[in-house]
């Protein structure tokens, strides 16, 4: 794989429209497939506050002054990433979902236990972790058809995510590797703890939006969305390769990923005059004609 380093760019988060007449199962009618997204994004602002505040643990500490440029950048990247998203999160709040409390649980979750009860060392272990699971699925999900059936600005959005965490994908790692000196065992742990916890968080959520939903034959859609994200040629499965390399002790992000989508991107939002959901479909209709 090409996983050569790319510089980062912090991108004003764009306008998606996303107040827009999208529709509440946006990904192609799917429920599950909807569903599974619109938790994933409802975790993401107290999630992206959480990585910025473990690497600012260490930030007076770097003496590196690439490593100190790209930590500013990240920050800026989790923090548009964290404001579109609150957007996004607003429509799902308009349509009943327990928005707010879900992100009171998080935060007491994130800063109330892990951040008081782990070392600094540890809790920026998650953060690499984290970092590696979006990385993953950005290399994973984005350039594919998966999304063909999206609503072209909530696809925007994701495709948007997808380029700025490829970009930064190192950054918290580096971190963890060179300032906090952090070690492999502290690594994998923290590894195998967010491996389980962050899709527990989401299928939870996403049993109370079928809830408010009053979605019916809950046990079938669970029964075949599972087998969507698990069964064999399902998401996970293909993602899984990427997945374990973390768990080489000579890992580093930068080793894995294939890059030649996101350049495509980068070239069309260039010259799109910095116009994301066009990009995202012109990035989408040459997958689709190369299939």
């Amino acid at each position: 794989m090409d996983g050569s380093r790319q510089g980062i760019t912090p991108r004003q988060g764009p306008d998606f429209g996303l107040d827009g007449d999208i529709p509440k199962y946006w990904f192609g009618g799917d429920p599950f497939k909807t569903r599974f997204f619109d938790a994933m994004s409802l975790l993401f602002p107290e999630g992206e506050k959480f990585f910025i505040a473990c690497v600012r643990d260490y930030r007076d500490r770097i003496d590196d002054p690439d490593l100190q440029a790209q930590v500013k950048d990240f920050m800026y990247q989790e923090g548009q990433h964290g404001m579109v998203h609150t957007k996004f999160n607003n429509r799902l709040k308009a349509q009943g979902i327990a928005v707010d409390e879900v992100l009171r649980r998080q935060n007491e979750i994130m800063f109330g236990f892990f951040r008081k009860r782990f070392s600094a060392a540890y809790t920026l272990g998650q953060t690499a972790a984290a970092e590696h699971m979006t990385a993953l699925m950005a290399h994973g999900f984005f350039g594919t058809d998966m999304f063909a059936d999206a609503d072209p600005r909530i696809r925007a959005m994701y495709a948007w995510h997808a380029v700025e965490e490829i970009e930064h994908k190192a950054v918290a790692y580096d971190v963890y590797e060179k300032v906090a000196k952090g070690g492999y065992w502290t690594r994998v742990l923290s590894m195998l703890q967010v491996s389980l916890t962050f899709p527990l968080h989401v299928f939870m959520i996403m049993s109370h939006m079928f809830k408010v939903d009053g979605v019916k034959n809950r046990f079938r859609l669970w029964v075949r969305g599972l087998w969507w994200l698990y069964g064999p040629g399902g998401l996970y499965p293909r993602l899984l390769p990427h997945f374990l390399t973390y768990f080489k002790p000579g890992f580093h992000p930068w080793k894995h990923g294939d890059m030649d989508i996101y350049r495509q991107w980068v070239r069309a939002y260039e010259a799109r005059g910095g116009d994301a959901v066009a990009a995202s479909d012109e990035v989408m209709a040459r997958t689709l004609a190369a299939a």
